[in-house]
């Protein structure tokens, strides 16, 4: 069972009063068809006629009788108001004109209202002329000041302002807005326009009239805008200015920001580094180039690891990490030489490896020896380029052990003083100098594939074509006339051997000097002498181990300025070229 007029509705929103849900209205009230026939304040529904067709009550369909076919549609059907004057909507039926009407017909004419208020009345005269109102909200007294600020009014006169139209927030009150400043008291209208009539002023609402008082305080001056002669202008003053203001201090702001930019940046490098160092101590550094100085002895052998572990032990570097960074990066540092360098405590590993790589840093005694000089001559040279004491110099060449000298070499220390160029440094000992210069010779030795068992013999050959050629050029052939005097038996009778003899130099010998008994005298003595004379250098030592080809028995230097030397196979003719020689001296008599 339902009830009547349809099931009820379920939900929240469901009711059982018999309009199945449907709210009730004044055009849908209880015991009202719910059809669209008839109006508002119809007292009964009218009694449905069986013998005609129409349209059934309360469903809005065509009720056509017992009649079947076509309907034929009645004229009043197309007129649902009084747009026709055949057809009035009072004629329709009795009920007011509101009697059956078609599903599609016109809507049913509006209530009157505010449109039939605006059309004329009869009884009314002409209308009276327009004249000028002030603007809701104006207060009586100041025309201008709120026009554009409307207040809202009663109810009912917004009522006589918009035809009874509902007017949204119409109920709402609101305050006006403030205006900043002192109005400006009324300006008298000027003389040749006219005064417009004014209607008596509507009243004004009332909001804080106590709060809005001081805002309504005239100023001294006229009213309304001002012209562009009125308007008073200030002289400039630039201190007044705020653009000026703001572009003055505008460096100083952009000053302001890259400080603390920069202090922000120093911030994070710093606390970075000293963050690593705590990770990796191996990392830790110093910064510049240090202070104070400290000599660092780099050993023979020495990797870049034992060369920074060497710096970090002496406090030059803070770790080995830095210094062996750098050292990675550039390609002179394996070059580094051994040797004392001067460097400064508490360095950075970048500049303590700069610092090596300079050669004014290091601590050394640079010496070239020349090829031909003897051991007294080398000695003296050391004692003067290094400071070390003559004394010490000479006990340490008295002690071939200590010297490393071969047993070949027979204690005999000419010959294996090899000329070259030697770096001494601080602290280096004359046993320290002189077992270099043998470590050399055994070197360059080594080198010519010489056997040991003919060393000897070899180097007092070298040693006597070294004193006696004037350039290498003519090593060659002197060695081959040692070869062939010696070959033949002849004496050598040299004067290099013969002032080595008598301990003296110059290319000149006298009558005494010539009758020393010294195995040395190749003048006394036929053969080699019983060691070298000098310290032949790699020229001369590979000369006499490939003479020239030729049949020389003698030379002789006709030119010791230029060197020239003269080669013969007979006594005559050598004869001849000592004379060129004797003329030299004649010539050069201070030789």
């Amino acid at each position: 069972m339902t009830a009547p007029g349809g099931p009820p509705r379920r939900g929240r929103h469901s009711s059982d009063d018999g309009t199945g849900g449907l709210p009730v209205s004044s055009w849908t009230g209880p015991g009202i068809p719910t059809g669209g026939d008839y109006p508002p304040g119809s007292p009964a529904r009218p009694p449905r006629h069986t013998d005609r067709g129409g349209v059934r009550p309360g469903s809005g369909l065509i009720d056509r009788g017992d009649e079947t076919g076509p309907l034929v549609e009645p004229d009043w059907w197309a007129y649902g108001s009084t747009d026709h004057p055949d057809h009035p909507s009072g004629g329709r039926d009795g009920n007011g004109g509101f009697g059956r009407s078609h599903p599609s017909g016109p809507l049913p004419p509006m209530p009157t209202g505010v449109w039939d208020r605006l059309s004329g009345r009869p009884d009314a005269g002409e209308d009276d002329p327009t004249v000028a109102t002030p603007r809701f909200g104006a207060v009586p007294g100041e025309p201008g000041e709120h026009d554009d600020e409307p207040t809202a009014a009663t109810p009912r006169a917004w009522d006589e302002h918009t035809g009874a139209l509902d007017v949204i927030g119409a109920n709402v009150e609101e305050e006006a807005p403030r205006r900043r400043g002192r109005r400006r008291a009324a300006r008298p209208a000027p003389a040749d326009v006219p005064a417009t009539e004014a209607m008596p002023a509507q009243p004004a609402a009332r909001h804080d009239e106590e709060h809005l008082a001081d805002e309504h305080e005239p100023v001294d001056g006229p009213e309304g805008p001002l012209t562009d002669d009125e308007i008073p202008v200030a002289p400039y003053d630039p201190r007044s200015d705020r653009s000026r203001r703001r572009r003055r201090r505008r460096p100083f702001a952009v000053l302001f920001a890259l400080l603390v930019l920069g202090g922000i940046v120093a911030g994070i490098v710093f606390g970075g580094q000293k963050l690593l160092a705590l990770l990796d101590p191996t990392s830790r550094d110093y910064e510049g180039a240090g202070t104070g100085e400290v000599d660092i002895r780099v050993n023979q052998g020495d990797t870049l690891s034992d060369i920074a572990q060497t710096l970090d032990d002496a406090d030059v570097i803070a770790s080995t990490g830095p210094f062996v960074s750098a050292a990675k990066d550039h390609p002179d540092a394996t070059g580094i030489q051994p040797g004392v360098y001067t460097l400064r405590l508490q360095m950075s590993g970048e500049s303590a490896l700069e610092l090596l790589l300079d050669p004014a840093a290091r601590q050394v005694s640079r010496i070239t020896l020349r090829e031909g000089l003897s051991v007294t001559q080398v000695l003296n040279r050391l004692a003067e380029d290094t400071g070390t004491p003559l004394e010490e110099l000479q006990r340490a060449a008295a002690d071939p052990v200590a010297l490393g000298l071969p047993a070949y070499a027979d204690g005999k220390l000419e010959g294996f003083l090899f000329p070259a160029t030697y770096d001494f440094e601080p602290g280096d000992t004359a046993v320290d100098m002189l077992a270099a210069m043998v470590a050399r010779a055994e070197q360059a030795f080594d080198g010519l594939n010489v056997p040991e068992a003919d060393r000897l013999v070899w180097i007092t050959k070298a040693s006597i074509v070294q004193a006696e050629a004037a350039g290498a050029e003519d090593m060659a052939k002197v060695a081959r006339v040692l070869e062939n005097r010696l070959s033949d038996g002849m004496p050598l009778q040299l004067d290099t051997t013969v002032n080595y003899a008598n301990g003296k130099g110059g290319i000149t010998t006298t009558a005494a000097d010539r009758a020393n008994p010294s195995p040395y005298n190749t003048y006394v003595h036929t053969g080699l002498p019983p060691g070298a004379i000098s310290n032949p250098g790699e020229d001369a030592l590979r000369a006499v181990l490939s003479p020239a080809e030729g049949d020389w028995r003698f030379f002789v230097v006709v030119n010791p300025d230029t060197g020239e030397t003269r080669f013969a196979r007979t006594g005559a003719e050598h004869q001849q070229n000592v004379l060129l020689f004797q003329q030299w001296l004649r010539e050069n008599p201070e030789g």
